[in-house]
C-alpha cells in the first residue's frame, strides 16, 4: 500500500513540475499595437499601443506552417533565419506556462505516432464551435472597408527564375512535389512531448484552447498573408470566434513577389500586411517584449527606417507624402509616418517610432510640442542621423508670434540649426517663381539626377530663405519679378556632422511633377548615403504603380 501512495505523490510531484501552479501563476506584460484613423474616412492612420497583462495559463503560442521545405527556395532560406528565434520564444512562452501548438498544417501523416499528435487528438470535442471553424478564411467583414494591399496573385514566388527551375530539380530528387514539398515542421522548432500539441484542424485547435481555458493566442510562422491568416486556426478565424489573438510581427514572413504591385521591397511587402492586420484584424505584439533585446530583423534586410513626421494642414503632406512614399521609397526603406493629432494642434501622434528611425522627415507647420516629445526630436538630430525637411519645415515647431503655453516648447532655431536655413516670410502667392539650377552645383549627384535643365514650375509661393549658414550646398533658387533670387533646394553638413537636405517646395502641384519628386527622393537617398534615383527610374515608378493600382482595384 505504501508503494502504491508513494508512487501516487511522485506522478502529482512530477506533474506540478511540469505546470504554471508550481512556478506561481506568471503573467506576461505585453504593448499591443494597433491602429485607428486619425478623423473618420481620413485614409490615414495613427499607430497606436495598449499594455494587457496576459496570464500564460490563459494562453498559447501557434506556430503556423513552419514546414521543412517550401516550393519558395527564398522562403525556404528565409524560415531558416527565422526558426531559431521562434523556437526560442516559444520555449520561453512554454516555460511561462503557456500552451504551445504546433500546426504545419498537410503534414498530421509525418506525425501519427508523436506523444503531442496523440495528446491534440485526444482532446474532446468543445461543446460549441464557431461557425466555419473548419474552413479557409479570405476575408472577414471589418476588412471589406480596405482594398487588399498586396498583389500575390502569381504566388508570391520572390526567386530568381532560373534557381527556382534549379530548386524544383532538387526537389524531384528528394522524392518530394516541387509544388508543395513540405512533410513535417522544420525540426529547429523543439516540440515538447510532455506537453505541446500538434494539429492543423481547426476544430481540434479550438477544442484544445476551450479545454485549456486559453482566451488569448499569440501566431507566429509563416506566411502571414496566406496561411497565416486565412488558416481554420489562422487570424482571422480566432478573432472573429471572439479570443483575444495577436501577430508576432517579427516572427513572421510574407508569399511577396517585388515585381508585384506595389513593387515595394519583399520586407516591405510584410510591413504593408502588418499594417493591414492592425488595422482591420487584430493587434500585434514583438517578439522582443519575450525575450528582451531587440526585435528580429531578416539578414538581408538593410533598409533604413525613414520616420515621416507629418503635421501641416496647408499643403496636403498627409496626402502628398503617403502616395510618394509608396511609389518612390518602398524599395529603399521601412517608412514610418506619425501623423499629428487632429484634435490637438500641437501632438504629434506615434513620435516614438523617432526613437528607431535611422532618418528623420519632417513637414510640420507651426506645431509646439510637449518639451518630452520635442527633445526626442532634438535627441535625434544631436544623434548625427540624416534630417530631410520640407517647405513648412524651416518654422515646424515656432510660434509667429507670442510664447508657448505651459506644458509646450518651441524651437526656432530649427532652421538655422537642422537646415542651414533663414526663413522669415515667403513673397505673394499671385507671383509665379522662376527655377534655376545653382551653376556652381552642376556636378552634384542631387542635380545630376534631375536629367539636366529644369522644366518644374513652383505650385506655391517663394519663401524667403537667405542667407543660408555655412555648411551648406546650394542646388535650386527662385526668383520672382523684381526681386532677388531666393534658395530653394540645398544640403547642409550639420555642426553634429549629420547630413541634412532641405527645399521650400513641397505644394500639392510639386508633387504632381517627376522633377519634384526626383528632388526629393534623390535628395533623402544623398542624406542617407546611398545610391541615388534618376529622374527615369521615377517615371518608370510612377507608370508601374498606377497600372498595378487599377488592376488591383480591379
Amino acid at each position: 500500500m505504501w508503494q502504491r501512495i508513494g508512487s501516487v505523490i511522485a506522478g502529482l510531484l512530477l506533474w506540478c513540475s511540469t505546470t504554471s501552479w508550481s512556478r506561481g501563476e506568471q503573467s506576461l506584460q505585453l504593448a499591443l499595437r494597433y491602429q485607428q484613423p486619425t478623423s473618420e474616412g481620413s485614409g490615414r492612420y495613427h499607430r497606436l499601443e495598449r499594455n494587457e497583462q496576459w496570464q500564460a495559463s490563459q494562453t498559447a503560442v501557434i506556430i503556423c506552417d513552419l514546414w521543412d521545405s517550401h516550393h519558395s527556395v527564398n522562403a525556404v532560406r528565409r524560415v531558416a533565419e527565422l526558426a531559431p528565434r521562434i523556437d526560442t520564444f516559444v520555449k520561453a512562452l512554454r516555460e511561462k506556462g503557456a500552451t504551445v501548438i504546433h500546426a504545419p498544417s498537410e503534414c498530421m501523416k509525418h506525425y501519427a505516432d508523436h506523444p503531442a499528435r496523440l495528446r491534440a487528438m485526444q482532446i474532446p470535442q468543445a461543446g460549441t464551435l464557431p461557425p466555419d471553424i473548419t474552413d479557409w478564411c479570405d476575408q472577414i467583414p471589418a476588412e471589406q472597408q480596405a482594398a487588399y494591399p498586396l498583389d500575390q496573385s502569381d504566388g508570391g514566388e520572390d526567386d530568381d527564375p532560373a534557381e527556382l527551375i534549379s530548386w524544383a530539380q532538387q526537389l524531384r530528387q528528394q522524392g518530394r512535389n516541387p509544388r508543395a514539398p513540405w512533410l513535417s515542421q522544420t525540426d529547429v522548432v523543439q516540440i515538447d512531448d510532455q506537453r505541446d500539441f500538434i494539429s492543423d484542424s481547426g476544430i481540434e485547435v479550438w477544442s484544445i484552447l476551450a479545454s485549456r481555458k486559453v482566451t488569448k493566442v499569440m501566431l507566429v510562422g509563416v506566411h502571414t498573408n496566406m496561411c497565416v491568416l486565412g488558416r481554420p486556426f489562422g487570424l482571422r478565424r480566432l478573432a472573429t470566434a471572439g479570443l483575444n489573438v495577436v501577430l508576432v510581427r517579427d516572427l513572421t514572413d510574407t508569399m511577396y513577389n517585388p515585381r508585384s504591385w506595389p513593387y515595394a521591397n519583399h520586407f516591405t511587402g510584410t510591413d504593408i500586411m502588418v499594417s493591414h492586420i492592425e488595422r482591420w484584424v487584430c493587434p500585434t505584439i514583438s517578439s522582443q517584449q519575450i525575450l528582451s533585446g531587440n526585435e528580429f530583423r531578416f539578414s538581408k534586410d538593410h533598409r533604413p527606417q525613414l520616420t515621416m513626421l507629418i503635421a501641416d494642414d496647408e499643403y496636403q503632406t498627409e496626402r502628398t507624402l503617403p502616395e510618394f512614399a509608396a511609389r518612390h521609397l518602398s524599395g529603399s526603406f521601412r517608412v514610418t509616418i506619425a501623423y499629428g493629432s487632429e484634435t490637438k494642434r500641437h501632438s504629434i501622434v506615434s513620435l516614438d517610432d523617432v526613437r528607431t528611425a535611422d532618418v528623420l522627415l519632417i513637414s510640420a507647420r507651426r506645431r509646439l510640442l510637449p518639451e518630452a516629445d520635442l527633445q526626442l526630436i532634438k535627441q535625434f538630430v544631436r544623434s548625427g542621423r540624416p534630417m530631410i525637411g520640407i517647405r513648412t519645415a524651416s518654422h515646424a515647431f515656432s510660434l509667429r508670434r507670442g510664447t508657448p503655453e505651459s506644458g509646450l516648447a518651441d524651437w526656432p532655431e530649427l532652421d538655422t540649426q537642422v537646415w542651414g536655413g533663414n526663413y522669415t516670410n515667403h513673397y505673394g502667392n499671385d507671383l509665379q517663381a522662376e527655377l534655376s539650377l545653382a551653376q556652381s552645383a552642376a556636378a552634384h549627384p542631387i542635380v545630376r539626377a534631375l536629367g539636366g535643365a529644369l522644366t518644374m514650375r513652383p505650385g506655391g509661393s517663394l519663401y524667403k530663405t537667405a542667407p543660408l549658414a555655412p555648411g551648406t550646398m546650394l542646388l535650386m533658387t527662385g526668383q520672382v519679378p523684381n526681386e532677388p533670387p531666393q534658395p530653394v533646394a540645398w544640403t547642409f553638413v550639420r555642426a553634429d556632422g549629420g547630413r541634412s537636405f532641405y527645399t521650400s517646395l513641397g505644394h500639392p502641384a510639386d508633387f504632381d511633377q517627376v522633377q519634384f519628386q526626383t528632388l526629393l527622393s534623390a535628395g533623402i537617398h544623398w542624406a542617407c548615403d546611398l545610391p541615388l534615383p534618376t529622374m527615369e527610374l521615377l517615371v518608370d515608378q510612377n507608370q508601374r504603380y498606377a497600372a498595378g493600382q487599377g488592376r488591383q482595384r480591379k
